[in-house]
């Protein structure tokens, strides 16, 4: 098996079975959707097939991890079309394409705009299942950092209107004294305060604390 597939099938990234990666095989030949299929159950991964990307698209289908292999092209239609239509379609799941028409140009083009590879046919089997693990480990990356931005979120959410003031003003570089006289609070106000938002956000110290506000997209305000 590929390592890149062990890797994305580690039990601490799936820990339940609604977790398991799907490989979701868009193509219209069904000889080709039944030897991927085939190829990807060999290696414990779950599949889904579709026989065009309106298919996929119109399928009522769980949010979980994954990847599609796509093939480039279909009646009337090119795969970097499909491509814009899945992103566009709020389905970030990585993109593998496959094709036995494919040329440099259209490779190029794919690849700027996010696919994961652009694999010409005939390819070897060993080639997809390193893409598919390439493809299912940015997935479980990104995933991840949705989880922890939703969790600092949450903790965010809990600052008092007080508290995001004196964050605001400590990650722009202000002393206590400093936050203090803007305020128009005492210093030990100030100090209180900043010892609430950091045991909130749970930081350590002042530096894990501005990037915790830089993940937030909280920039430091403007002054006069």
């Amino acid at each position: 098996m590929s390592s890149h597939v062990m890797a994305a099938l580690r039990p601490e990234m799936a820990m339940a079975t609604q977790e398991q990666p799907t490989v979701v095989v868009i193509d219209d030949d069904a000889s080709v959707r039944k030897a991927l299929d085939n190829l990807f159950r060999s290696v414990g991964l779950a599949v889904e097939l579709f026989g065009s990307p309106q298919e996929f698209l119109q399928s009522e289908r769980p949010d979980r991890p994954g990847c599609i292999v796509l093939d480039v092209r279909f009646p009337g239609r090119s795969g970097l079309d499909m491509q814009r239509e899945i992103s566009a379609a709020n389905t970030p799941l990585p993109i593998i394409f496959i094709t036995g028409y494919g040329d440099i140009p259209m490779s190029v083009r794919a690849m700027k705009a996010g696919a994961v590879e652009f694999l010409t046919k005939p390819f070897r089997d060993q080639d997809l299942l390193d893409a598919v693990g390439v493809a299912l480990e940015k997935d479980r990356v990104r995933r991840a950092n949705e989880v922890r931005l939703s969790e600092l979120r949450t903790r965010f959410q809990t600052l008092t209107a007080r508290e995001r003031q004196v964050l605001s003003l400590v990650i722009a570089g202000r002393l206590n004294k400093q936050i203090a006289g803007e305020l128009g609070v005492s210093e030990m106000t100030v100090k209180m305060h900043r010892r609430q938002v950091m045991r909130k956000m749970q930081a350590t110290g002042l530096a894990q604390l501005v990037r915790l506000a830089d993940q937030l997209g909280l920039g430091a305000p403007h002054t006069a």
